[in-house]
């Protein structure tokens, strides 16, 4: 089983200038008065011309909304924001571009894993929610930052935090790794997992650094050790590792975006060799200011914020852990860790 590969307008209005103690000619000022406000409507014309041209198109408004399968507006307006400046940079070339929305919760209210993931092609008018884990998080002595199977409270950019970092981020190249053996149909199959790494901007330009990507949501738990010298990925006495593969497309990852494995071989697929955008919702200042609102009784409708209504009652108030904070505690629970002998798996049966 092989999960494969594969701006801002600048309105050139009236220039504001201190005259003096003078006054104009009547003649001249009618004048100046007429060009100002030629140039000001011409402005205006300019800036509604722009905002029709950046305005959802109709088919994608049909999936704009807070409920199940929908785009917040918030994450759909950043991630076309981020695709159309990457594209005009050339940075990307890919008709489509990705999403996600790490507030929603875990699971839909009909029990099946809750869509939090977009692929959207708007050339193609194709709108896709699929489910994708957020990161778990880690419970240390000194700070508690794990989150719940449900929703997700907590969030940083700190490497080995396992947390996720919403921002802007750039598909890159994929690495596909063998992790074992497995039974399948009464035989022994190899699993090779693809890893798609991110390239990050801003507070998360530390993506590779933290080894933060997407890949399919299954694992293989390791169970015992066969011999198969003539395997590829035999070590030196021959053995290879053999175990249980684990599916865990509704629950929660190591900080990356994790996807079921249907969706994870298309989402491989289009982006193989032709890079997109991906913009993960929240930033550290939507967290920040959704806490603050929580903590004085603001509607976040009225205040212009967003958080998933049914995640935001359940963690109550998200928090973010900045690197600065929060990566010394991770390095000093790091060294204060027991060395461990290798580890030995046990001869299969």
């Amino acid at each position: 089983m092989v999960a494969r590969a594969r701006g801002i307008c600048a309105t050139l209005g009236p220039r504001l200038v201190q005259q003096g103690n003078f006054t104009l000619p009547l003649k001249s000022l009618r004048l100046s008065i007429a060009v100002s406000l030629g140039v000001a409507l011409a402005g205006l014309q300019t800036g509604q011309a722009d905002a029709q041209s950046t305005d959802i198109p109709a088919w994608l408004q049909k999936h704009v909304g807070t409920g199940e399968g929908k785009i917040a507006p918030v994450v759909l307006e950043r991630a076309r924001a981020l695709y159309q400046r990457k594209r005009g940079e050339g940075a990307v070339a890919n008709p489509c571009y990705l999403a996600m929305d790490a507030t929603r919760p875990s699971t839909s209210d009909n029990g099946k894993p809750g869509r939090r993931f977009y692929v959207i092609c708007e050339a193609q008018k194709s709108f896709r929610a699929v489910s994708s884990g957020y990161g778990n998080g880690r419970k240390l002595k000194r700070a508690d930052f794990s989150n719940g199977r449900t929703c997700a409270k907590n969030f940083s950019n700190a490497e080995g935090s396992k947390l996720t970092a919403g921002g802007s981020y750039v598909t890159a190249e994929t690495r596909t790794s063998f992790k074992g053996y497995y039974r399948q149909s009464g035989k022994r199959e190899p699993f090779h997992r693809t890893f798609l790494l991110y390239d990050g901007e801003g507070e998360v330009d530390n993506a590779r650094e933290r080894a933060i990507g997407g890949h399919p949501a299954v694992f293989l738990r390791w169970q015992c050790r066969f011999k198969n010298p003539g395997s590829p990925h035999a070590d030196s006495e021959g053995y290879v590792p053999f175990g249980k593969l684990v599916n865990y497309a509704a629950g929660r990852s190591n900080g990356c975006t994790t996807w079921s494995e249907g969706a994870s071989e298309d989402i491989l697929d289009l982006v193989q060799g032709n890079p997109t955008t991906l913009y993960i919702y929240p930033e550290s200042g939507d967290i920040d200011a959704v806490a603050k609102a929580v903590k004085t009784g603001r509607s976040l409708p009225r205040a212009g914020l967003y958080w998933n209504a049914a995640c935001l009652k359940e963690i109550r108030a998200p928090k973010f852990w900045p690197k600065r904070t929060l990566q010394p505690i991770i390095n000093e629970w790091r060294q204060s860790l027991p060395k461990q002998p290798p580890l030995e798996l046990p001869i299969c049966d």
